[in-house]
């Protein structure tokens, strides 16, 4: 199963956070998946942390690429596959991810009850 993190996911993730669930931590930790983080996430948490609203290590460039995660760049099919969506989720980050699942065929590991409103495959995190 191909796995995207959203960004709470990834960050309960990198901070060993209880919050993320157990099957959510296996599906992660399991090698047979492979594990994807969206330029997106990371473009949302570099926001956060400008505006006050996160705190990150300042090493968290090398923690996030010491992972054996993926990188997911946004392509501009990616981009077009925003229009065909259907304006429950209005946070343009997660609807970027939502894009993204439906054009590479991942599931997304998030606790966002909105995306449920999406053809999307879902693992609760």
């Amino acid at each position: 199963m191909k796995l995207l993190l959203d960004t709470h996911a990834l960050l309960w993730w990198l901070a060993d956070d209880a919050t993320l669930g157990e099957r959510a931590r296996a599906e992660i930790a399991d090698e047979r998946n492979p594990v994807f983080v969206s330029a997106a996430t990371i473009w949302e948490i570099r926001i956060k942390q400008a505006l006050g609203k996160l705190e990150l290590p300042d090493d968290f460039k090398a923690v996030l690429a010491s992972q054996p995660f993926l990188s997911l760049g946004i392509s501009a099919e990616h981009a077009h596959a925003v229009a065909d969506l259907p304006p429950v989720h209005r946070d343009p980050f997660d609807r970027m991810l939502i894009a993204q699942a439906q054009v590479e065929d991942m599931t997304v590991v998030t606790r966002d009850k909105r995306f449920t409103s999406y053809a999307i495959a879902l693992l609760e995190a």
